[in-house]
């Protein structure tokens, strides 16, 4: 089957029923194989997206089937390692959604100036632009050098390129763009040094910044924290990862900590919609109050 087959059936709503079935079975053993051989559990992601996810794979890696798939990343851990990246979507951009950024620095900021030390965690932090972001505005508003951010991910090559806190210079200009709208009170190219096709943050940016390898589907809370940032990660989880998510976030944060979600993310139905209070609906900017 062909990447244009499989869209045709897929448009066409002619999925064979048997072929369907075949593939279920297929996406068990491959998710429970993944899990057994690596202990990264993909076997509660919502199913339509992962599934779409996974033959982009199998056409990227001139694949036929997902039964050759799982043979091949069961065996090797690279071809396993480029699975993970693939599957884990690795989007983001500095100050992504600025008016969040400026919401944040408006509302939230005020109430990180009464604590003596504050801690945030970035969860799913992907390349770690958004990271940076926040080393940026605390450092504007005084508060970075009492500041610890942790940063997050379960794609150890995504965490290795935010490490190193390198990006394209084509992307400056929207990120620049970002940073106005934000409410930056400087000019971006403070914080960075450029070099040929990249631009690499100012080392300062980093110090007070842990990148650390983290699944939400499978690790315990490891800290507690002032601020928890989880934006637009849980909308690839099933209802069941997401509760089990929520309860980690839950106990992760400090009484009237705060919480950031996506803006398809939401603390209701969730279990804890009531140990919640809404700071900024729209934004996503929860309080923690039971």
């Amino acid at each position: 089957m062909t990447s244009n087959d499989f869209t045709n059936l897929e448009e066409n709503n002619v999925f064979d029923e048997n072929q369907g079935e075949l593939e279920m079975i297929e996406m068990e053993l491959l998710l429970e194989g993944i899990h057994r051989m690596y202990g990264y559990d993909f076997r509660n992601y919502a199913l339509p997206s992962l599934r779409r996810r996974i033959w982009h794979h199998i056409y990227a890696e001139h694949l036929n089937s997902i039964s050759e798939l799982q043979a091949q990343v069961l065996h090797d851990r690279a071809s396993f390692d480029r699975f993970v990246y693939n599957l884990s979507i690795p989007v983001t951009e500095m100050f992504r959604d600025p008016e969040l950024f400026r919401t944040f620095r408006e509302k939230i900021i005020p109430i990180l100036r009464t604590y003596p030390y504050i801690r945030i965690w970035h969860a799913g932090c992907s390349t770690g632009e958004e990271v940076y972001s926040m080393a940026i505005l605390l450092h504007e508003e005084g508060l970075y050098d009492r500041s610890r951010i942790y940063a997050t991910d379960m794609n150890d090559r995504s965490l290795a390129m935010a490490k190193e806190g390198i990006v394209g210079i084509q992307k400056m200009k929207l990120y620049s763009e970002n940073y106005i709208k934000a409410g930056g009170t400087s000019s971006l190219s403070e914080y960075y040094t450029a070099k040929y096709n990249s631009v690499i943050f100012q080392p300062f940016l980093r110090k007070n910044i842990i990148f650390a390898e983290h699944n939400l589907a499978t690790d315990r809370s490891f800290n507690e924290f002032n601020v928890i940032f989880c934006r637009n990660v849980m909308i690839y989880f099933d209802e069941t990862l997401r509760k089990r998510v929520h309860s980690l976030l839950y106990d992760s944060l400090s009484h009237f900590g705060v919480l950031v979600l996506g803006s398809k993310e939401s603390t209701q139905f969730t279990g804890y919609g009531e140990c919640y209070e809404a700071l900024d609906q729209r934004e996503k900017i929860y309080r923690k109050i039971k």
